[in-house]
């Protein structure tokens, strides 16, 4: 049975207190105000499932996944004439930002780890937009102090945030790079020069997205040629995007944030229908951060990841670090009761996400958080035999200070790839612009982010302030997890995702499903998703459109309301064992993998 007849049947026999819903458009009376809409805002929907050969794929030197087969291609031939890991992450991101420009690119943010394979050591590197130094917390606020719709936020240069992409492949490549700069930029800027093949996402994504595109002139004419969206298959030329290139590869990515460059890029935002704060300063200032992964122990693995301004690591550990506080291992792999169990956990970690996970740089995060005490009493909240009512965060050891729940927007419109060379140097890496299309404006050949409406728009609720709130200079919290997994103290996972919040399910769940329940590689990515973040089952249907009836019914005796819809993830994994590499690439989106 497939979904569509599924949904017309039970809602016949009155099986459901609603019908499922095929859309992204379906919301909780319980979930705030902004949990609905940020469910709602779902412009990156799945493209056509294309598994393929290079889906999945075995090496022994070196290999690559990354969510566009021409960034897979020119990140291969990095590898294969020598480069290194970070020398590839520069070439596969400044290809991504040309290829797939509704997700990542230039004039976004990103997170990375790396494990650097000579040292034996893993760092993270916090590459996240900034708020203006002209920002305070009214940003998002109305005259009358009541805040913006999602959309009137976003559209327009007030959401846009200093770009932290260029500046951390500017500096990793300083400090880890062996390739000259100049040549990781040339492959796309001679892709950008004489076009690249325009894929079906990109062109679907832009027909939804034409009235914001049409704000601005130079984002409307580059994607909709003749009025019309550039349809699939189509070369597109972005001469400015080379230019742009041609200037980096000369003067190096600082330049970037040098006048006259960034000074172009502040008047475009300052000009927009919808202005912003950002100025030649911000640039001036921004600087990447080298943060200490946050790690912990699950089963027989670590498993570590992007800690704060991300909230993806410590809601994934503490999902993980919450299971092993109970039968979990003992019930069946895929079972009605297993998934309940994950959902409760799931929800527990983002009711203390919504509350303490900020900028640490501004907020107080307490690492009390994955306190083993803590958590243990955490699991006990959840209810074994039904779906709870409510699950609310808790007061960790460490809190020093009191926030209340946040209420802030996440898309979807993120990418997300992993490098191994073949010295045993990993990336796993994670980069968005946030909403599709970002703020809609595009300068120098890229579009800018719209990272700012990240931040709650609200500075605080009626009990006290929101950790997540906008600050001059801060960082938006992100759910951002690239994650690198750990065996006997040597690495044998790097996996991430895009997928707005639900980042933290589809990483957390595909680790649950390797882990725990010993899915393999080749199978993981492929299998229905599950997501339940605030209360509200999104449960997604096979590849070729049928629904487990059985554990569907079995989820509704124990409460839930699942709401069938396609859940948008961008799985891509390298596992790494004696002598083997092991890549796979989520069906849903058109990423590849490569090796050798």
């Amino acid at each position: 049975m497939n979904a569509t007849q599924y949904k017309v049947k039970n809602a016949r026999l009155g099986l459901f207190a609603r019908a499922f819903a095929l859309s992204t458009f379906s919301t909780l009376s319980t979930l705030t105000i902004a949990e609905q809409a940020s469910d709602k805002f779902e412009p990156e929907a799945a493209s056509e499932s294309i598994m393929s050969n290079e889906k999945y794929a075995l090496a022994s030197e070196f290999m690559l996944v990354t969510a566009h087969p021409a960034a897979t291609k020119i990140g291969y031939d990095i590898l294969k004439n020598g480069g290194n890991a970070v020398d590839a992450m520069v070439a596969v991101q400044v290809a991504l930002g040309l290829v797939e420009p509704q997700s990542s690119g230039l004039g976004g943010g990103a997170f990375t780890l790396y494990w650097d394979a000579t040292l034996s050591k893993l760092t993270s590197y916090d590459g996240r937009e900034t708020a203006p130094q002209q920002t305070d917390e009214s940003l998002f606020l109305d005259e009358n102090g009541q805040a913006l719709g999602f959309f009137e936020a976003v559209v327009g240069g007030r959401s846009v945030g200093t770009p932290g992409t260029v500046k951390l492949l500017w500096e990793m490549h300083k400090q880890h790079g062996s390739v000259p700069w100049d040549r990781l930029l040339q492959p796309t800027r001679a892709l950008a020069e004489k076009g690249f093949e325009v894929g079906p996402r990109l062109s679907a994504a832009l027909k939804r997205d034409r009235e914001r595109l049409k704000t601005d002139s130079e984002a409307f004419n580059y994607f909709f040629p003749n009025g019309q969206a550039v349809q699939p298959g189509v070369k597109l030329v972005n001469k400015d995007y080379a230019q742009t290139l041609i200037l980096l590869m000369k003067q190096g990515g600082d330049y970037f944030y040098q006048e006259p460059f960034a000074q172009a890029i502040v008047d475009k935002v300052s000009n927009a229908a919808n202005p912003g704060l950002l100025s030649l300063q911000d640039f001036k200032r921004y600087n990447i951060v080298e943060r200490a992964p946050v790690c912990n122990v699950f089963l027989r693995y670590e498993v570590c990841g992007m800690g704060p301004p991300s909230s993806g690591a410590y809601a994934v550990n503490q999902i993980l670090m919450q299971l092993s506080n109970t039968n979990f291992l003992e019930l069946a792999p895929e079972s009605a009761q297993a998934w309940h169990y994950i959902h409760e956990m799931t929800r527990l970690a983002f009711a203390d996400r919504g509350v303490y996970l900020a900028d640490p740089d501004f907020s107080d995060v307490p690492i009390g958080l994955l306190d083993k005490q803590y958590v243990r009493s955490r699991a006990q909240l959840a209810n074994p035999i039904n779906k709870s009512k409510t699950l609310e965060a808790g007061k960790p050891p460490t809190m020093r200070t009191s926030y209340v729940p946040s209420e802030s927007f996440e898309q979807t419109s993120t990418t997300h790839f992993v490098i191994v060379d073949k010295d045993g140097n990993i990336i796993s890496s994670t980069s968005t612009i946030e909403n599709g299309f970002g703020a809609r404006l595009m300068v120098h050949g890229f579009l800018l982010n719209n990272e700012l409406t990240d931040f709650s728009f609200k500075p605080a609720g009626k009990q006290g302030p929101i950790a997540n709130r906008v600050e001059a200079g801060k960082r938006p919290r992100s759910s951002m997890a690239p994650t690198l997994v750990m065996k006997e103290n040597k690495p044998y996972l790097a996996i991430g995702s895009p997928g707005g919040s639900r980042i933290i399910n589809y990483v957390a769940n595909s680790l649950i499903r390797h882990l725990a329940w010993n899915t393999s590689l080749d199978q993981l990515f492929a299998l229905p998703h599950q997501s339940n973040r605030f209360g509200q089952l999104d449960f997604e249907a096979t590849q070729s459109g049928q629904v487990n009836e059985a554990l569907l019914r079995d989820l509704e005796k124990i409460g839930y309301t699942p709401n069938i819809k396609p859940l948008n993830s961008g799985l891509h994994a390298i596992r790494m064992t004696a002598g083997q590499l092991e890549g796979a690439a989520d069906p849903r989106r058109e990423g590849t993998v490569a090796g050798q």
